[in-house]
């Protein structure tokens, strides 16, 4: 609001009205001078084209362990030790379980008091083929039984060094079913292991686009809760159907990675086929208020700000679903920042 009173320009009369107009004027002119020096910008510039983009299919699956192995006893008998538990590491060799063997003690001593009892009768019947009282068919039956109860005792020994339930492979305890003082036996499971190093995405795939799915594709898998994305290759497609879902089990490798871990939730981006799209260099993207948008380059190439929808990236590009057309002229990387409503003047000669 002005401070001089309204009285004062009808006291000046004319000439002075005339003189305030010249002088405002005047700044009017400088600082549009100004504005025109400041608008001048010299930026890369980047003409849009259409290119050839891949069509993803995308599923959800579960990180699972490529090498699951399944710990049981080779013995009946109760748990006396169980040494591990859920997500313990464990190395090839090393003792997990230490069972009871009261039935292979006892077996074991059964077999040593054969074989005892053997050894004396070959003794005393290699005396009596030598004096003549028995025959070479008697002697050889002696010898046979000799070597089948020695082959017990060898055997029971066995039996009896499995109380010691020791780990076939280097990995990760996923699983406890058994604990302390629960009866092992053969063919159940006590724990479960898993390698950490050696990973699998399993997903299940529409039965239309199994057919465009091959062992050895390369594909993007995403892991939510890492929040990055890493390049994976088919191992299996499974070559039947899900009865009821009518879908099939794909398998995934993964890279080794300290930070994926089984039971992760995962994205699988496959390939199916490919699609014309608008595509512009990320780096071109400025984002407001979490919009994207870019500069276009009009006929007199200034810079007027546009809103985008983006679509899939690949690579340091990405797909524009709608804000562009093809032919467009985009400015980024201003010298001084782009504004709209700036002049801009192409660096080198642009792309």
């Amino acid at each position: 609001m002005s401070l001089i009173p309204h009285t004062i320009f009808k006291r000046a009369g004319l000439p002075v009205l005339l003189l305030a107009a010249a002088t405002l004027m005047a700044c009017s002119d400088d600082e549009v001078a100004s504005l025109e020096k400041n608008a001048d910008s010299v930026a890369s510039t980047f003409k849009v084209a259409t290119l050839d983009m891949p069509i993803a299919y995308v599923t959800s699956g579960t990180v699972t362990s490529d090498h699951r192995v399944s710990i049981s006893s080779r013995i009946s008998g109760y748990i006396r030790e169980l040494r591990v538990r859920e997500g313990d590491s464990v190395q090839e060799g090393q003792v997990l379980v230490q069972v009871d063997p009261v039935d292979a003690k006892q077996a074991l001593i059964q077999a040593k008091a054969d074989l005892a009892d053997a050894e004396a009768d070959l003794k005393r019947y290699d005396e009596l083929l030598k004096a003549g009282a028995v025959t070479s068919q008697q002697a050889e039956k002696v010898q046979l039984r000799y070597k089948v109860v020695k082959s017990q005792v060898e055997q029971a020994r066995n039996q009896l060094s499995y109380a010691e339930i020791r780990s076939p492979v280097a990995g990760v305890v996923v699983e406890k079913r058994l604990s302390q003082g629960d009866l092992a036996a053969p063919g159940i499971a006590i724990l479960t292991l898993e390698d950490p190093t050696s990973l699998l995405v399993e997903t299940y795939v529409s039965e239309r686009f199994v057919s465009q799915i091959h062992e050895g594709d390369q594909v993007d898998i995403k892991i939510a809760s890492l929040e990055r994305t890493f390049q994976g290759v088919v191992r299996q497609v499974v070559q039947a159907a899900d009865p009821v879902s009518h879908q099939f089990l794909v398998k995934t490798a993964l890279p080794a990675s300290a930070e994926i871990h089984p039971g992760m939730y995962a994205q699988t981006g496959f390939h199916v086929g490919t699609r014309q799209a608008l595509v512009i260099p990320k780096a071109t993207i400025v984002s407001r208020s979490g919009l994207d948008g870019v500069y276009l380059l009009d006929e007199a190439s200034v810079a007027q700000y546009r809103l985008l929808r983006l679509g899939m990236e690949q690579g340091d590009q990405v797909e524009v679903l709608a804000g562009l057309r093809e032919g467009d002229l985009i400015a980024w990387s201003g010298n001084p920042a782009l504004k709209s409503g700036m002049k801009v003047q192409a660096a080198g000669n642009g792309q």
